[in-house]
């Protein structure tokens, strides 16, 4: 049994003789948060909107639940929730008649518009015009949209794009309850690394069409572990020092720059320097931040 909800093989959309996406292999496990990640003009919006067959590929191919896109559209797509840009709405109407609306196209049952409100937390505003809604209830109401058909997959375009900080942190918690409540797979997409860090546990870096890093969250941090600066008396001869001993160092004006290492070994090495009688003013991490990487990485098309 194909083990993930979302695999894409060589995923590629050309327009005008310029690839938006190009050669994207992406691998979502079931239970996953997804976070789809990349500049504005990415292709993250062309990627969701193939992955939903709302565009055709010009090339790859789409498996979802383990079946072609292509050939099982239909069946696939009624276990598939999704947002893509800002939900569409009747102002003048309730959130409830909103639903409504929605639910008799999927023919979902009466009770399911109150379990969606709940979980998104509109239930005490379900009968106000949506019009006076804030921008982040509207985003709540079409997560709740996306939710009618009791999805096994959630695809989100951008769902804090333009919201305050309130709105972010409940459309954030909001995500995150997801996969441990209600057992479904979320692809998010965002510009914003520091969104994806707080929500998913797997990230896909794209770049201009191209898929520069996939792996788990935790890997992109051991990937932004930075260096220990020691502020010594005597640099150059403390890196001497150091060199004879197989460290790796180099000196940085009155500092030692060692590669990241660990606790027991930075002690050997701070011990050593002492017992040859240099004073150690200062151990600190100099630790590039997840920003830094994300912005080097879209930024020189590095891959890691």
């Amino acid at each position: 049994m194909n083990e993930w909800v979302i695999e894409t093989k060589g995923l590629s959309k050309r327009y005008k003789g310029r690839y938006a996406v190009s050669n994207l292999n992406l691998k979502i496990a079931k239970g996953d948060i997804y976070g789809f990640l990349g500049p504005n003009g990415a292709g993250k919006t062309t990627t969701i909107r193939m992955l939903l067959g709302l565009i055709q590929p010009s090339g790859g191919s789409v498996h979802i639940f383990g079946q072609p896109l292509k050939k099982e559209r239909l069946s696939i797509l009624r276990r598939v929730g999704s947002l893509v840009e800002y939900p569409s709405y009747y102002g003048h109407l309730s959130a409830v008649d909103n639903l409504e609306a929605i639910r008799r196209i999927l023919g979902s049952p009466t009770s399911k518009i109150t379990e969606v409100l709940d979980i998104v937390g509109l239930t005490k505003e379900a009968r106000r015009p949506v019009k006076g809604y804030s921008l982040g209830m509207k985003q709540r109401l079409g997560i709740a949209s996306a939710l009618l058909g009791s999805p096994e997959l959630l695809l989100l375009d951008e769902p804090t794009n333009g919201l305050d900080p309130s709105g972010i942190l409940e459309i954030r918690e909001l995500i995150k309850q997801m996969p441990k409540q209600h057992g479904i797979t979320v692809l998010i997409s965002s510009h914003l690394l520091s969104e994806v860090e707080l929500t998913a546990g797997t990230v896909g870096i794209i770049r201009q069409g191209e898929l520069v890093f996939q792996d788990t969250i935790s890997h992109l941090h051991e990937q932004a572990q930075g260096r220990i600066s020691l502020v010594v008396s005597e640099p150059e001869l403390a890196l001497a020092v150091l060199q004879r001993q197989g460290v790796e160092a180099v000196q940085n004006g009155s500092a030692i720059m060692l590669e990241h290492t660990d606790n027991p070994a930075l002690a050997r090495i701070v011990k050593n320097l002492v017992e040859r009688e240099h004073s150690i003013y200062r151990v600190e991490e100099k630790r590039k931040s997840l920003e830094d990487l994300f912005l080097q990485i879209v930024g020189e098309g590095k891959q890691l």
